[in-house]
């Protein structure tokens, strides 16, 4: 099999996820405000909360705005988290509460570098691949990426809100793609979200990996026996 100029990776749920649970990192900082809730009632709010927000990207909007954009963004889906789980009447001061989350966030505290991930990624260094970060994350990608120790292997980095567009929108891969004077033919990309990953980088034309966390690791650094 021809080794790839580049290979593409999601962030989380493919470099890493969060410890425990997202509703157990929210909940273990709510308790410091005051607020006790339990973490499953947070995860299913959560869940809930995310799956029905728009997607993180804002067109023709400067760079200079996309942070304050991404806070906005999150401090929403935070809200409707703990208004669904019926506490947030409860915090004194949920700015300064989710001012706080959201700074934990973009430290390596929360995340779990998944086992596989830098043996892989050293090995397909080696071999002259080329690494990049296609990511439906925020602007925190830099700063988590550097405190996990995984910033070194990728030589770009490419997140919906700079773009404009989120995965699966083709236009997400196709800046990727620049970065790296690259053709689609000459791409992989591995991804856990089947419609995002999958579905997307196959429509861009790159060659698709979904990867199911639950069961199957990052591709053997071989770069064989790939499902696609």
């Amino acid at each position: 099999m021809k080794h790839p100029k580049v290979i593409f990776l999601d962030a989380v749920g493919t470099l890493f996820g969060v410890k425990g649970s997202v509703g157990e990192v929210y909940g273990s900082l709510a308790r410091q405000f005051g607020v006790v809730v339990e973490a499953e009632v947070l995860d299913n709010a959560f869940f809930q909360s995310f799956r029905a927000a728009s997607p993180m990207a804002f067109p023709r909007v400067s760079r200079s705005e996309i942070p304050e954009r991404e806070f906005a963004w999150w401090w929403a889906i935070a809200a409707q988290t703990f208004q669904k789980a019926g506490v947030l009447d409860q915090f004194a001061d949920f700015s300064a509460f989710f001012t706080a989350l959201y700074s934990h966030f973009e430290t390596a505290e929360p995340w779990l570098v998944y086992p596989d991930i830098r043996s892989t990624l050293m090995q397909w260094c080696d071999q002259g691949v080329e690494l990049g970060v296609v990511s439906n994350f925020d602007s925190r990608i830099y700063a988590v990426l550097s405190a996990l120790e995984l910033a070194e292997f990728f030589s770009s980095i490419t997140i919906s809100t700079e773009v404009g567009a989120a995965k699966p929108d083709p236009q997400v891969f196709a800046t990727a793609l620049q970065k790296h004077n690259c053709s689609p033919g000459e791409a992989w990309h591995i991804g856990d979200s089947f419609k995002e990953d999958y579905e997307g980088a196959k429509a861009a034309g790159l060659r698709a990996i979904w990867l199911k966390r639950a069961s199957v690791s990052i591709p053997a650094p071989s770069l064989s026996g790939v499902r696609s």
